[in-house]
């Protein structure tokens, strides 16, 4: 990597904290971001599909940020800032639509190079009906060496990471806001023990507050990190689903447990079944499909 590019990178990801698609017409124009500096308004305007005044903002505060110590003061903070060329950066993101330019993660970052990673996810209004699930689903995966990924949200989310961390596993949130400010407060000390002994992600620089457009975005790399999604409890109207239409775009392996027939968070998972989910009641047939899927394959 060149260091200068990365320090210029994280220069423009601080104040302009856009995803790797945005920033495209402006790496193809400059590639290691020596030019940027001397740009015009009227050029990053035209390159960044952005208004003239957003244009001479970027460039004052991009000039002025340069001047800050930036990966010192991450540094400091024990954030480890990953570009989209740093060999920890994982591939699997670069398929993506709209891959992360810089991934800041807190923790075991070596986690991001294990292969078996999958996605527990579901309501933030989950009842018990979640927890049993996880207690079949889980405790296989972590056998066989699964990474749990989640999305440190109250209700499933916690539960799959706290389960995770109770026997002994290892987990990655993926977070949608900087490290300034984690979210939610409920989960304040589960993500400190996620932060010292697992990984935390986020796309958005420290300062960055939890914007409730941020969580949709925060779903793809969830979904873009795993090799599968386990849903157990959602309304057909949730985020949870979007991270399911995020993992469908890019061929991901959906599981859902079937639940109550009167409980409306069993809705979620039925419609994901009807259209072709595997439905799945503990960890093992989780792991048997992936054998056959490997098996057909040889």
């Amino acid at each position: 990597m060149n260091k200068e590019f990365t320090e210029r990178l994280l220069a423009l990801h601080y104040v302009y904290p856009k995803s790797l698609q945005k920033l495209l017409p402006l790496l193809a124009e400059d590639p290691d971001l020596s030019k940027l500096e001397r740009k015009s308004p009227y050029e990053l305007m035209m390159l960044l599909n952005i208004k003239r005044d957003q244009a001479e903002k970027l460039k004052a505060s991009y000039r002025h940020t340069l001047t800050f110590p930036l990966s010192e003061t991450y540094a400091k903070h024990k954030i480890l800032p990953i570009s989209y060329q740093h060999p920890l950066y994982p591939g699997s993101l670069l398929e993506l639509i709209d891959p992360p330019a810089v991934l800041y993660a807190k923790g075991d970052a070596a986690l991001l190079a294990e292969p078996q990673k999958i996605a527990v996810i579901g309501s933030r209004k989950a009842s018990a009906y979640s927890e049993k699930a996880m207690q079949k689903i889980i405790p296989p995966l972590l056998e066989k060496g699964f990474i749990i990924v989640s999305g440190l949200a109250i209700g499933a989310d916690a539960m799959a990471h706290q389960k995770t961390i109770d026997l002994g596993g290892r987990t990655i949130a993926v977070t949608g806001s900087g490290f300034l400010h984690p979210y939610p407060k409920e989960n304040a000390e589960l993500n400190n023990i996620i932060e010292e002994n697992h990984l935390v992600l986020t796309e958005y620089p420290p300062y960055m507050k939890p914007l409730k457009w941020n969580f949709p975005m925060r779903n793809r790399i969830i979904s873009g990190l795993s090799r599968g999604i386990v849903v157990t409890e959602a309304l057909v109207k949730s985020g949870t689903l979007s991270t399911i239409e995020h993992a469908l775009d890019h061929g991901k392996d959906i599981f859902a447990v079937p639940g109550d027939i009167s409980s409306l968070l069993s809705e979620g998972p039925h419609k994901l079944i009807s259209e072709g989910a595997k439905p799945v009641w503990n960890g093992w047939q989780v792991l048997e499909e992936y054998q056959h899927m490997t098996a057909e394959k040889q």
